[in-house]
């Protein structure tokens, strides 16, 4: 079943999936994961089947951001984290934005370059993983 993709204000949902990928697997410390910017985001969530299987946020502005995009280990390599990022590209798109920054893990790139992507400037440690730069006109 193709899943469903929508904004939601549910963030204890989109918390324990991030807590899942990010705290859990990737071992991401609580405090790292979880800053003060959750209020000021819009969240995107990814149900499939009637269960909760994804999740990203997204910032409008100009130069409009998506981040925090995961996807449970079960529900990888189906396209959701396509689809995750562009539901954000598509609202960032409605909302005026001119282009959309990420700052992908540095394993990642190639998906991201598949998107429409480029990376830019030095790599970067975040929570102790390798990231960097990425950009996309709108």
């Amino acid at each position: 079943m193709t899943p469903h993709i929508a904004s939601t204000d549910d963030l204890a949902t989109c918390h324990a999936l991030r807590r899942d990928v990010f705290v859990g697997e990737q071992k991401i410390t609580e405090a790292e994961e979880f800053d003060n910017l959750d209020g000021a985001a819009v969240h995107l969530l990814a149900v499939r089947d009637g269960a909760p299987v994804g999740t990203a946020r997204i910032f409008s502005g100009e130069d409009g951001r998506i981040g925090r995009i995961c996807v449970l280990k079960a529900a990888r390599g189906t396209g959701l984290g396509a689809a995750l990022v562009e539901a954000g590209i598509a609202h960032l798109k409605a909302e005026g934005s001119r282009r959309v920054v990420l700052d992908a893990q540095v394993y990642a790139l190639p998906f991201y370059e598949k998107l429409g992507f480029v990376a830019h400037g030095a790599e970067f440690d975040d929570a102790g993983i390798p990231h960097q730069r990425m950009s996309r006109a709108l």
